[in-house]
């Protein structure tokens, strides 16, 4: 049997487990949510998850788990086998790396991403916060940093770190391309990934135009910082 997996398609996170999956090979039973409907909240789905996040997974044996870089991991390591062990190593260090690059896309890179535009989407805002601005730029260039010297995020080969940091930055690219300008290494290894995952539109590429436009709809309203786009600032 399949695994159920709730999610919306706007977020990089889900995205993100849908990536892994099928990578890995592991069937699953899309189940999306309605957040604006409150189906989050709802008695059954609180039953499942009472933190009322996506991604969460129910497996064929009625396991429950949220938070999708613990999905992802949990997936390669149940079910990826042979076929996916190259996504999730079993090496202690090359794990570490991995686990490293997880926790950076989650406590930093998404985070800042969504530090920054969430105010202006769902708040009102009719600005975009100088500090959370250079935060989010920060965050970027530290990908590029590291992928000066190596074709992918943990070493020169595709792993679940690769595919959680190119749903967060597909979907920064999605909301202006002009963003990620000034970081050619993102660049390269952006369009490289996108080759290399397969069925990328549908699983990623797709999600990251809605979240794009979503968020290009509430910059419209505002007057934009020139420095989202060149990540410049005054010193």
């Amino acid at each position: 049997m399949p695994i159920d997996l709730y999610y919306i398609s706007l977020s990089p996170p889900c995205r993100s487990v849908m990536m892994t999956a099928y990578m890995a090979g592991v069937d699953i039973n899309l189940k999306m949510l309605n957040l604006m409907n409150r189906d989050q909240l709802k008695p059954e789905f609180l039953k499942i998850n009472p933190q009322h996040n996506v991604p969460t997974i129910v497996d064929e044996d009625g396991f429950c788990l949220n938070e999708s870089h613990a999905i992802c991991m949990y997936l390669i390591n149940r079910y990826g086998g042979q076929k996916a062990q190259h996504l999730y190593p079993e090496d202690a260090k090359q794990r570490a790396v991995i686990d490293q690059l997880l926790n950076f896309d989650s406590s930093v890179l998404f985070a800042n991403t969504r530090d920054l535009f969430i105010p202006v989407v769902m708040h009102g805002a009719k600005q975009l916060d100088p500090a959370a601005l250079k935060n989010f730029h920060d965050g970027i260039g530290f990908v590029d940093i590291r992928l000066a010297d190596s074709a992918y995020a943990a070493g020169q080969h595709l792993t679940i770190a690769d595919i959680a940091l190119v749903a967060s930055i597909s979907s920064i690219d999605a909301v202006d391309s002009r963003i990620l300008d000034k970081y050619s290494h993102i660049q390269k290894w952006f369009k490289r990934c996108q080759k290399e995952i397969a069925h990328y539109d549908e699983l990623n590429g797709n999600g990251a135009k809605l979240y794009g436009q979503f968020v290009k709809n509430a910059l419209e309203k505002i007057d934009v910082q020139e420095s989202l786009y060149t990540g410049k600032f005054d010193v």
